[in-house]
């Protein structure tokens, strides 16, 4: 055997599901790992295995409040599992675990408890969330870049920038999920259980709202902001590498808005586009980051 065959065959032993005891199946193959005077072949892989997996399982935890507040700590602890046994690990960071969660959502519903479309939304933003904290950022163009913007202008928007169309306010459900969580330390057990009971209940009860969400950063915090649905799809042709003019047009096409109303938006919108920094020089075509 060699060494890369005996890394793959322990990894997949170390990946396997536990238990609903949380321990190694017990029929597991460990006559590769040698024992010692106090534990078995297998309890030693075992070792290893619960290692991975309460360190991933701790990962999502940490990653997706929101959608823990949602469906309860059973419910997503056991979607959690589902999830990893699926999807496990295949990065060498753990910032990656939750890339494949919405995709995998979408294929597994039944593991939201009859809360899909807010459950999915608020996956959505989460992992937006992490992609705004940590995406690389660009040159900024500043007010001076955009004094004069002519229709065949381009610009680009920064890569740590998401831009959602949502159908539920999962941004405001999130934030309350964080001031409860900020709490804790001056709070008792039984005090917390109470609470994060009743903000269960409330978030799951949230009605639909369609809203249109920019998630980025600042000084190394992320911040959620609504934005128009205009707004939503004018950025939209930016990041796609339309010309100011093209995505002006695209994004008031069928809008009701009037022209100086229009007018007025775009001012807003781009001294407060150069005051965040959210824009940047246009990529070329074969640079273009995908979304």
């Amino acid at each position: 055997m060699t060494l890369l065959q005996l890394q793959r065959r322990m990894a997949r032993a170390v990946m396997q599901p536990l238990t609903g005891a949380d321990r190694i199946a017990p029929k597991t193959d460990a006559g590769y790992i040698k024992p010692n005077d106090r534990l078995t072949s297998v309890e030693r892989l075992e070792v290893y295995s619960r290692s991975y997996w309460f360190r991933v399982l701790d990962s999502l935890y940490d990653d997706f409040p929101g959608l823990r507040a949602l469906l309860g700590q059973w419910a997503f602890h056991r979607l959690s599992r589902a999830y990893l046994a699926e999807r496990p690990s295949r990065s060498f960071t753990l910032r990656n675990l939750g890339s494949r969660l919405e995709d995998w959502l979408r294929s597994n519903p039944q593991f939201t408890g009859g809360r899909y479309a807010l459950a999915l939304d608020m996956v959505r933003l989460e992992w937006a969330h992490i992609e705004a904290f940590d995406n690389a950022a660009e040159k900024v163009l500043g007010p001076e870049d955009l004094l004069e913007l002519g229709p065949s202008f381009r610009a680009g928007l920064q890569p740590y920038i998401r831009l959602l169309a949502l159908q539920y306010p999962v941004d405001d459900l999130r934030i309350q999920v964080n001031r409860a969580s900020d709490e804790r330390g001056a709070a008792s057990n039984a005090s917390l259980k109470h609470k994060h009971g009743n903000l269960t209940r409330r978030v799951s009860r949230s009605k639909p709202e369609r809203i249109f969400l920019a998630v980025h950063r600042l000084d190394f915090t992320v911040y959620y902001r609504r934005i128009a649905q205009e707004e939503y799809r004018l950025l939209n042709a930016l990041r796609d590498g339309q010309t100011i003019g093209r995505a002006i047009r695209s994004a008031f096409e069928n809008s009701s808005v009037s022209t100086d109303e229009q007018r007025s938006m775009l001012e807003t919108w781009f001294a407060a586009w150069a005051e965040l920094g959210w824009l940047c020089p246009a990529r070329s075509k074969g640079k273009r980051l995908t979304q």
